[in-house]
């Protein structure tokens, strides 16, 4: 632009100004275009593998003639809470299904809203109990708890999910935004070109940063009503604890993912035999790393702390992480550093009446 200055007389220059912006909106436009082309496809490809499946399925025998195993009439969903390491567990399935003879299913809503229209909500919770050909599944996507009993279905699935620290999560997230991560690096993220450290977001008070953005692992447990996306709801922190125990089979978190495979595997070997080997060895084993994060300074995390929502997240957190170290310390032994599966701790004795 300097050298326009020099060269052109002023109204030649604003001209070429006003093409340079008009070619940059032309171009942003067309971007857009592409990413909503790109997930058009994405959805067409989608449904014409579950018109496959199904048109496979009615050539092998009539749908209404499936009669599952109680071993195989099992569904899990990991309803996963963005930047857990939830790319890189949701691998481990993905690896394992074809072996373990499952199957694997992402739930891709539209713009990763993870609340579900009402009328969604019956067709998911349909598909999910009555698609035999489907049983045993593996559910993943970025969507709030749903309960199922509320449709009055018989057997619900098994939910599970991990949870991250809330500022580091939140960095993350950050950055990713910015930068993307090693998993897919051509892609074009939504604040790409923006330098600013997560510090400096912090001090300049931005939006991007702020305690706001740290309410998400709350809601998530909570649900679909709407004082769980209250931000700084008393009522969600204690909704979303209640769920924790009561509806989640296991609730890990990021920081102690190995040990939170190894007591799946040991629970429900169905799907998850060979997972901790597979995670220790595996390649996919921490798959996606954010690109160019810097860790905040004490002085960011203290700004933080000070915020009445990182008080309420953490707290949600702090209890998930004791309940997970609870399961883990009636699960394992420790013998030389290591960690090993208790062998089954009860029997069955005195049984009457004696058969002859």
């Amino acid at each position: 632009m300097g050298l326009l200055r020099i060269m052109l007389p002023p109204k030649l220059q604003l001209l070429a100004v006003l093409a340079f912006g008009v070619a940059v909106l032309f171009l942003e436009n067309q971007i857009q275009k592409l990413e909503e082309s790109r997930g058009k496809l994405e959805r067409a490809i989608a449904r014409h593998e579950v018109r496959e499946i199904e048109q496979r399925h009615t050539v092998d025998g009539p749908r209404q003639d499936v009669t599952l195993d109680e071993e195989d009439d099992v569904v899990i969903i990991y309803n996963r809470v963005p930047k857990t390491a939830s790319t890189s567990f949701t691998n481990i399935a993905y690896d394992l299904c074809a072996k373990n003879k499952y199957h694997v299913l992402h739930i891709n809503t539209t713009k990763n809203n993870p609340v579900m229209s009402l009328q969604d909500q019956v067709r998911f919770v349909k598909n999910v109990t009555s698609w035999k050909e489907m049983k045993p599944g593996f559910y993943h996507g970025h969507v709030s708890y749903l309960d199922f009993a509320k449709f009055g279905v018989k057997k619900k699935p098994i939910y599970i999910n991990v949870i991250r620290d809330p500022i580091e999560r939140l960095v993350s997230y950050y950055y990713f935004l910015r930068f993307g991560d090693d998993y897919r690096p051509g892609l074009r993220r939504r604040k790409q070109g923006d330098k600013k450290t997560f510090d400096e977001c912090v001090a300049a008070g931005g939006s991007d940063c702020a305690p706001e953005k740290l309410w998400l692992q709350i809601p998530f447990f909570c649900g679909h009503s709407s004082e769980c996306w209250n931000v700084g709801s008393r009522w969600a922190l204690e909704q979303a604890k209640y769920n924790l125990i009561n509806e989640y089979f296991l609730v890990g978190v990021t920081e102690e993912l190995e040990d939170f495979i190894m007591l799946l595997e040991a629970a429900l070997p169905r799907f998850f035999r060979g997972a901790t080997e597979l995670y220790r060895t595996g390649k996919k084993s921490h798959l996606r790393k954010t690109t160019e994060k810097k860790l905040p300074t004490k002085e960011t995390i203290a700004k933080l702390q000070q915020s009445e929502i990182w008080k309420m997240e953490n707290e949600f957190y702090e209890f998930a992480l004791e309940q997970f170290q609870f399961v883990r310390a009636h699960a394992v032994r420790e013998k030389d550093g290591e960690l090993y599966i208790l062998a089954q701790n009860f029997f069955y004795e005195k049984i009457y009446p004696k058969s002859n």
